[in-house]
């Protein structure tokens, strides 16, 4: 008859986080995303227009060059609320779709080390810091261009994100089996995380990415009209910036260009 081995003394197993565990924050997010643009594809033509003129970013709207901002759709309401609800408006399938894909795994990783009220309050700041950074550079136009799309919040999501994950003992640095202390171990300062190669490797891929369509190198396949990489760079740097304001994880440390834990020299 076989003994059965004594656990008492033993610690406990490391619970892990499955990469692939959607939070129902980020859930809930793609969920809207995917049912705004299913719904706008049942209304007619004039009903999406009059859709987009009140909920989409327009910065012609502050020119107050073609009728003051109270008399367009929405009011002053729609003035202030369309910095965060374009990003709920996508310009196709491949938009949304490549949105989506983005926020999957960035959005993960800011809602497990966030909550939900965290995330979805950096979802909005950084929604509301790309239109900004879009009208910024385009102030006083009088064209009706309508600016629509998830990507300045995904992109500050992304910022957030590399402010931790790629960290010794992070959820990148453990891609296979992402403990729940992956997301909790402390972030370090800003300038000790550019030195670290794969925040700078991905910084520069991000950077190399967004400045094509700036330059007029690429478009998106099945998107009309033009990128609106401003709202990009915006949304990115508001969530590479703020971080530290919504993040709940107490305390930093310092990392060698590896992005490995340093310890400072002691004190004589």
């Amino acid at each position: 008859m076989s003994e059965a081995p004594d656990v008492r003394n033993q610690p406990a197993k490391q619970p892990y986080e499955p990469i692939l565990n959607i939070p129902p924050v980020v859930a809930a997010i793609i969920g809207a995303l995917v049912l705004v643009h299913a719904a706008r594809t049942l209304l007619t033509p004039l009903q999406d227009r009059e859709l987009l003129l009140e909920f989409a970013f327009i910065p012609a709207r502050y020119a107050d060059t073609l009728a003051p901002i109270g008399e367009w759709p929405g009011g002053w309401g729609a003035a202030v609320w369309t910095f965060v609800t374009h990003a709920f408006l996508h310009a196709g399938v491949l938009h949304l779709a490549v949105n989506i894909a983005w926020l999957l795994p960035f959005g993960t990783a800011i809602a497990r080390r966030f909550g939900a009220v965290r995330f979805l309050l950096l979802f909005a700041v950084t929604a509301a810091a790309g239109a900004a950074a879009h009208l910024l550079t385009h102030w006083g136009e009088a064209d009706i261009v309508v600016v629509v799309g998830a990507s300045g919040a995904v992109s500050g999501i992304m910022a957030a994100a590399i402010r931790f994950v790629f960290q010794r003992g992070g959820p990148l640095h453990l891609w296979a089996q992402a403990s729940v202390e992956a997301y909790r171990i402390p972030a370090a300062p800003l300038i000790q995380s550019l030195r670290d190669v794969r925040v700078l490797t991905f910084l520069v891929i991000w950077f190399a990415i967004n400045l094509l369509p700036a330059v007029g190198a690429v478009s998106m396949p099945g998107v009309e009209g033009t990128i609106a990489w401003q709202a990009h760079f915006g949304g990115f740097f508001a969530g590479l910036l703020l971080f530290p304001l919504f993040d709940p994880v107490a305390g930093t440390h310092r990392v060698n260009g590896n992005g490995q834990p340093q310890s400072d020299p002691p004190n004589h």
